[in-house]
């Protein structure tokens, strides 16, 4: 196998003959070049486009700075990205403790990347080459490209473009707008793309950009919505929560608006999405050269976990129409989903069943929510008028089709190629979607045999999905279904195991702390466990993340959506005692819960708990 890897080092660009480089990467993780890790994917594009392309992965940025030197000054420009996560919630845990690994480093070690790793290192490359343009991407800069609360300096920080000193900002998913930005640089020359260009007007052209500008004389007050500006939402929480209101309604459109906001004496404009992209654009897109490997150079480095776990992967589709208010995968990637053709997904099933190390299991045949392939409005000109967070919650769009039929027929043809021998469902499931009322009898069959097929063959043995709480008030808060959907789905779940014989597990994950939870609704949750003789190992402590509906809620204590008052647990200590509450059933919690609920006023979960 003939394996073509992307130049990290300068011997390897100089084996290629290279004398130059177009354009250079820095990311936060190790190379990885596999198609789930979005610095391999932007290279590759880059590289179609016939352009010299060079990776320096988690670059050193406490010694010399040889790194960010070794290749010298490209043609076009650096991109930069934190790597696949925010670099904060890379290192730091909801209690702000620093991680002991980092699953996107050689042997899972911390402190290969710094702290809003985006920012150290676009500083350090316009210190080194103030002439050569700065481009940031990657989900770090997407989620923070408007002032935004930062949860782990606990205030709020301006655009990420104003505080790393960057000249462009890609956000969302980057192939269109690098696209995009590479033909610009070519035929304006490198500098067309500085923040003092001549060629800066032209910017207002290139959609899913943000860039700063000294003014908006050029641009169409009909076209664009002026946000509250950064010193307003500093001193106003009312303002900050409006402004999240907009930003996210502008997000679910087809045809969103410009947004500006004033931070300082500039303007932070933030151009809006691409159009969805087609089938035959994200097919083309998989079918570049992915080697599916780490770097050679990380053989004697130990294993990379991420690689890990997604190397017998296979991403079918894009985006999520769930809504959920703590998520951000709908603000990054969309809510309209993009899906793969058929003989794109057995293309890479083939190369993946053909690698050496292929052991017969594809560990994953999903997207960002696994049962959402090829789903879309049946009328299409509706879903370009709808502004919706979400195409199921409260209810399910009268419009979606969400006929599983395909994904089905997907799972099966995949089973078929040769060597393999299981197909796993890693990515998340969304339940609320099996019990349509209003379908077609044919989409409730196959949504229901969808199911049966998903638990009998694709598990594993445990079933993993995400009611994430049972308080009514507290899911309403995160755009969640009622609990006795879970009940509903569980009663199915078990039904299906009995008809075949297996003794599979249904393993429910759950938050604590969300905004608007409260001792009472974690005392509820337990008990619910309870019922269900469910108890859980490991559970999610509520993190707030840059630009997600739940950490508005619990920067500004206002639901941004109803102007309503919005309770959040902030104090570690009240975080921990939340957490506390899923691990009832250990005894040496006992007492302490018991002690919680007295003192608060929950005596009546006392019994419910423990009741001997």
């Amino acid at each position: 196998m003939d394996l073509k890897f992307l130049p990290i080092t300068k011997k390897e660009a100089e084996a290629l003959g290279w004398d130059y480089v177009d354009v250079v990467f820095i990311s936060g993780d190790a190379y990885i070049d596999h198609p789930s890790f979005g610095t391999a994917v932007l290279a590759r594009v880059v590289e179609n486009l016939g352009c010299r392309v060079a990776i320096v992965p988690q670059p050193n940025w406490q010694d010399d700075l040889r790194d960010f030197k070794k290749f010298g000054r490209p043609r076009l420009f650096f991109g930069v990205s934190a790597g696949t996560m925010d670099s904060m919630i890379n290192r730091y845990t909801a209690n702000k403790r620093l991680r002991s690994d980092d699953a996107y480093t050689p042997g899972g070690r911390p402190g290969a990347r710094p702290d809003y790793a985006s920012i150290v290192y676009s500083k350090i490359l316009k210190k080194l080459y103030p002439d050569v343009p700065v481009i940031l991407g990657g989900i770090e800069a997407s989620m923070r490209r408007f002032t935004h609360y930062d949860y782990w300096s606990d205030k709020l920080m301006k655009p990420i473009l104003v505080e790393s000193g960057a000249d462009i900002l890609v956000y969302g998913m980057g192939e269109k707008p690098i696209t995009d930005l590479v033909n610009h640089a070519i035929n304006y020359g490198s500098e067309a793309l500085l923040k003092n260009s001549v060629y800066h007007s032209l910017l207002s052209g290139i959609n899913q950009i943000g860039y700063l500008s000294d003014n908006i004389d050029n641009l169409d007050k009909d076209e664009f919505i002026m946000l509250n500006s950064n010193k307003a939402v500093s001193v106003s929480k009312k303002d900050y929560a409006e402004n999240f209101r907009i930003i996210e309604t502008e997000s679910n459109k087809f045809f969103p608006k410009v947004l500006i906001e004033e931070v300082d004496d500039k303007y932070m404009i933030v151009n809006p999405t691409n159009p969805p992209m087609t089938t035959e654009e994200l097919d083309a897109v998989y079918e570049l050269p992915f080697t599916r490997l780490p770097h050679p150079k990380y053989a004697k480095k130990g294993e990379i976990p991420a690689y890990n776990m997604i190397h017998n992967s296979i991403n079918i589709h894009r985006g999520c129409f769930g809504g959920c208010s703590f998520c951000t995968i709908s603000m990054h990637q969309g809510k309209f989903i993009v899906s793969r053709s058929k003989k794109s997904i057995l293309k890479e099933a083939e190369k993946v069943a053909s690698m050496p190390d292929f052991g017969g299991t594809i560990s994953d045949l999903g997207g960002p929510s696994a049962n959402m392939y090829m789903m879309h409005g049946n009328n299409q000109e509706l879903c370009k008028k709808c502004a919706r967070h979400s195409c199921i919650y409260p209810e399910i769009c009268n419009n979606l089709n969400f006929d599983h039929a395909p994904a089905l027929n997907i799972y099966n043809s995949v089973a078929k190629v040769r060597n393999v021998k299981n197909i796993f469902i890693g990515s998340g499931i969304r339940y609320d979607m099996f019990f349509p009322h209003d379908q077609s009898k044919a989409v409730q069959y196959s949504t229901l045999r969808y199911a049966e097929e998903i638990i009998v063959k694709h598990t594993g043995g445990r079933l993993k999905v995400a009611p994430e709480h049972c308080s009514p008030d507290v899911l309403k808060l995160m755009r969640k279904p009622a609990f006795t959907c879970f009940y509903k789905f569980k009663a199915f779940f078990d039904k299906v195991c009995k008809k075949h014989q297996k003794n599979y597990q249904l393993i429910p994950y759950f938050i604590s702390s969300h905004p608007g939870c409260n001792v009472a609704d974690m005392a509820q949750l337990a008990v619910e466990t309870k019922k269900i003789n469910y108890k859980p190992e490991q559970v999610q402590s509520f993190t707030p993340t840059p630009m997600t509906l739940a950490t508005t809620m619990y920067y500004t204590g206002i639901n941004p959506m109803t102007g309503e008052k919005v309770f959040s647990a902030k104090r570690i200590e009240d975080k921990d005692v939340q957490r506390l509450f899923l691990f009832w059933y250990l005894p040496e919690n006992r007492k302490a819960i018991i002690d919680i609920l007295r003192r608060t006023g929950n005596d009546k979960y006392i019994k419910l708990l423990y009741s001997n």
